[in-house]
């Protein structure tokens, strides 16, 4: 096998466990077997296995989304759309629209045709989606980027054809009001697969996802399975709870104080080992390859910023100022010398959870050494991230030794997940209260800086957070405010326009969420998972 392609792939897949078992195909590429019907599936990203061809119709502009592309399915072999493009594409009258379209078979803008039907409640509605929204494993096809998992999966909606990480868990609640277990359970099988195949859970289960995850939610799923389940269940996922949690720990044991940062893992001054976003890769990502390109230049950025873009993007948050030195310019990305409060209070709960199916297990030396880990992640979260001054909790730069200036309702995540004494919890729900609260539920920041990850836009998981963690702390009435105000206006946007959406404007009731690198998509997984739990509460 070329040594050089052997080692791009290893790289995109992180490769982190004996278990996933790879197979050499006849172009020399590294594959695994499609868990469907064993064909093998060619695990590169788009922008390696068409090089030259691939940036041409990025650059070009032919779509107006990047992620079609990068979704669109070859209909010959690489080496063959390949040859064919470096033979035809300096003749006179070649035009690369008609190459691509006679060699690619581009993906729907719509593929459901799906119609609102308006004599239905949002609720009616939400339920008739799950069917429409789901996905059958039988349905891929080996030579796209679509990564193939064994069971029935639920995707967000809209360009999001594919399932996403945290997506994920907030479809779970509203899946679990329908009763929906079956479709639960899938889906938690399906991200074990991916555990078990691949190392870890990556964004979405595309090729071009291989070099980043999202926000850890895996032990959340397996908790929700188990509330239905019984315990029974941590005991079932304990090995894929266990090698989740290596991944993102990864060089943990290499990092010294001359060298604190390696991948996911930061050591601070005083000992304590917290986490920070990352990617393995410091390039475009594939699927917004141009916006990228454009961005870098236009603010003639180091190339290494890229691996910050790239970041954001695991942080789910892409793009907000959380991320920006400079809260208003996107030019001051430093995704990675940040360490998210929420992404430590989500690995403090998978900690928890660990330790708990450890203690299923009869292994108390693990329990404990699970709830000690815990329990040191909380008090450095309270120690780097807690601001007293402001009564919030901030994200903390490592580099320059201080906390981000932004307030977010990442803050929400230690309420969530009891990690807050009272009093800080009382001075949290008093900030969301004077800053946060809007008339359509709570602001994801206070500042307006054209991201969508920003005001004015509010977003289903962050509402759930927020209100959940609030109501952990008996802050009931400010939390059924909240409730109140998002329900309203989900309710509203579907009785004018028979949509769910992913994001809202919380300000300005008349108007749209905005920001992004695409438009407002419908759909839409979380939105409808959090609208009927909240309505079924």
């Amino acid at each position: 096998m070329n040594n050089h392609i052997f080692y791009s792939v290893c790289l995109a897949m992180q490769i982190l466990c004996v278990s996933c078992t790879p197979i050499e195909v006849a172009d020399s590429e590294q594959a695994i077997v499609n868990p469907v019907d064993a064909t093998p599936i060619k695990l590169l990203s788009p922008d390696e296995r068409f090089g030259d061809l691939f940036s041409a119709v990025q650059m070009s502009g032919m779509f107006s989304d990047s992620k079609t592309f990068v979704d669109a399915i070859p209909l010959y072999p690489d080496e063959e759309i390949l040859a064919n493009y470096h033979h035809s594409k300096n003749q006179p009258g070649f035009r690369l629209n008609d190459f691509v379209t006679n060699n690619f078979a581009v993906p729907l803008d719509s593929p459901t045709h799906f119609v609102t039907d308006p004599t239905k409640t949002a609720a009616e509605h939400i339920t008739i989606l799950w069917d429409v929204l789901t996905r059958q494993p039988g349905t891929v096809t080996n030579s796209g980027t679509l990564i193939p998992i064994p069971k029935p999966y639920v995707v967000p909606g809209g360009r999001f054809r594919e399932i996403y990480y945290w997506d994920s868990y907030f479809t779970m609640l509203g899946l679990r009001a329908s009763g929906r277990w079956d479709l639960i359970e899938n889906m938690v099988d399906n991200f074990s697969y991916l555990i078990d195949t691949l190392g870890f859970i990556p964004n979405g289960n595309r090729t071009y996802y291989l070099t980043r995850s999202q926000p850890p939610f895996y032990s959340l799923m397996v908790e929700l399975l188990a509330q239905e389940k019984g315990g029974a269940i941590l005991e079932k996922y304990r090995a894929q709870l266990q090698q989740e949690y290596d991944f993102w720990m990864a060089g943990a044991a290499e990092l010294t104080h001359e060298h604190p940062a390696l991948k996911r893992v930061v050591l601070l001054p005083d000992g304590s080992i917290m986490n920070r976003y990352w990617d393995e890769r410091a390039t475009p990502r594939p699927e917004s390859y141009i916006e990228d390109i454009e961005l870098v230049k236009a603010h003639r950025l180091p190339i290494e910023r890229y691996r910050d873009i790239r970041a954001a993007a695991e942080s789910g948050w892409d793009f907000s100022g959380r991320w920006f030195k400079d809260h208003g310019n996107m030019s001051s990305i430093h995704t990675t010398e940040i360490l998210p409060v929420d992404l430590n209070a989500l690995l403090y709960h998978h900690e928890i959870i660990l330790a708990g199916a450890y203690q299923q297990a009869g292994n108390s030396v693990l329990h404990k050494k699970y709830l000690l880990l815990a329990e040191k992640r909380k008090q450095a979260l309270q120690r780097y991230m807690w601001n007293d001054r402001d009564g919030f909790f901030h994200d903390y730069d490592f580099i320059s030794r201080r906390q981000t200036h932004n307030k977010s309702l990442a803050a929400l995540f230690p309420l969530y997940f009891n990690m807050a004494e009272p009093l800080q919890a009382y001075r949290v729900a008093n900030v969301i209260q004077r800053d946060f609260l809007k008339p359509g539920g709570v602001t994801t920041t206070l500042n307006n800086t054209h991201q969508q990850w920003d005001a004015p836009n509010g977003w289903a998981p962050l509402h759930w957070i927020t209100i959940k963690g609030l109501e952990n702390y008996q802050q009931h009435e400010l939390a059924a405010s909240i409730r109140k105000r998002w329900i309203d206006v989900n309710l509203a946007v579907y009785k004018s326009s028979g949509k769910m959406v992913e994001k809202y404007n919380v300000y300005d009731l008349e108007l749209e969420a905005g920001g992004g690198e695409y438009p407002v998509q419908d759909g839409f997984g979380w939105t409808n998972g959090v609208l009927l739990i909240l309505l079924d509460q």
